[in-house]
């Protein structure tokens, strides 16, 4: 029986609200092609949070990964995939997926499928295997064939939910310990600072953005009042960093935070395909814009046009006289 493993990353024992989307795509290979499913995380404290699952796989331990490395991470992977035969080998595509991916496949000199959105079809004459993946940003699907001993995948975050059920909870987690070279402890984390507390861009249910047209500095303290009114935080437009309104810790867009709230309300931006691709994972979008032609607005699932600043002090007295 051919094995499928999936690599599920944890911050110190903690997943991220995303962790567990590219299992929902290696579920639904698993029984197309009457494979084994097995986890694959590292440290004890990834064990902790997937041994409820019960789906089994393994526990990477090393003393280098104390915390992460990218290149330990990666040849440990690679290492655990030949020792194990493993066919196919998935992780979710954010910023640490995509990194340990990149480096395994080098280390097991075998192509990678980046940001893979639908897997049409396993079952090509010559093994090869036919997906959707996005390109460019967000901007391009691409129709691509893959054809390797060992299918590399990293799936694109929010392409798909987490399973709400993983089986019968069976399943064990066993340790594996790989040869590391001291070497690949170059690149690692030693040192952490904490930036913010509570909500973030990435984490918040609602988040409330700004652009160009909110106009300075100072004009985003409406769009802060709307956001504590409703649980949720702020962001902005590349625009507004350029501009120096905001940090750019607060950047929607490729260049910065790719957000899935339920309720993205965007003041004053137009919408360009950079920006595009930062929120098109929102629930639902709300464009408050001067011009009915701006591409967000027309891609919103709703739209209001007029003064933002005249529509966000209507909504914030409406919710207070709700209150």
């Amino acid at each position: 029986m051919s094995r499928i493993l999936v690599f599920v990353d944890n911050d110190r024992g903690t997943l991220s609200p995303s962790a567990l989307e590219a299992l929902t795509p290696a579920l639904s290979l698993a029984g197309g092609l009457d494979a084994a499913l097995e986890l694959v995380t590292v440290g004890e404290g990834g064990r902790a949070a997937l041994d409820p699952m019960g789906l089994g796989g393994y526990v990477i331990s090393h003393p280098i990964l104390s915390d992460y490395a990218p290149e330990a991470y990666g040849e440990a992977l690679a290492q655990l995939t030949s020792e194990k035969e493993a066919s196919v080998v998935i992780a979710l595509g954010d910023d640490r997926g995509a990194e340990v991916m990149a480096h395994t496949a080098a280390v097991l000199d075998q192509p990678l499928v980046a940001n893979v959105t639908d897997i049409v079809d396993t079952g090509g004459p010559d093994g090869a295997w036919e997906m959707i993946r996005v390109r460019w940003g967000g901007s391009l699907l691409e129709k691509t064939r893959l054809r390797s001993s060992v299918k590399l995948l990293t799936i694109a975050p929010h392409t798909f939910s987490a399973p709400e059920s993983t089986g019968d909870g069976a399943g064990a987690l066993t340790t594996f310990v790989p040869e590391i070279p001291d070497a690949l402890a170059r690149t690692r984390v030693v040192e952490r600072v904490k930036l913010a507390e509570g909500l973030t861009l990435a984490t918040a249910p609602v988040v409330v953005s700004g652009g160009r047209g909110v106009g300075s500095a100072e004009n985003f303290a409406i769009l802060e009042e709307l956001a504590d009114l409703v649980g949720g935080v702020v962001g902005c437009s590349r625009v507004a960093t350029n501009n120096g309104w905001r940090p750019h810790s607060d950047q929607v867009g490729q260049t910065g935070t790719r957000i899935a709230p339920d309720l993205y309300i965007a003041c004053g931006i137009s919408g360009a395909v950079q920006h595009w691709v930062g929120c098109m994972a929102s629930k639902q979008i709300l464009a408050i814009n001067t011009d009915p032609e701006a591409p967000l607005v027309t891609k919103a699932d709703y739209a209001v046009i007029g003064d933002l600043h005249e529509i966000l002090a209507a909504v914030i007295a409406e919710i207070k006289a709700r209150n």
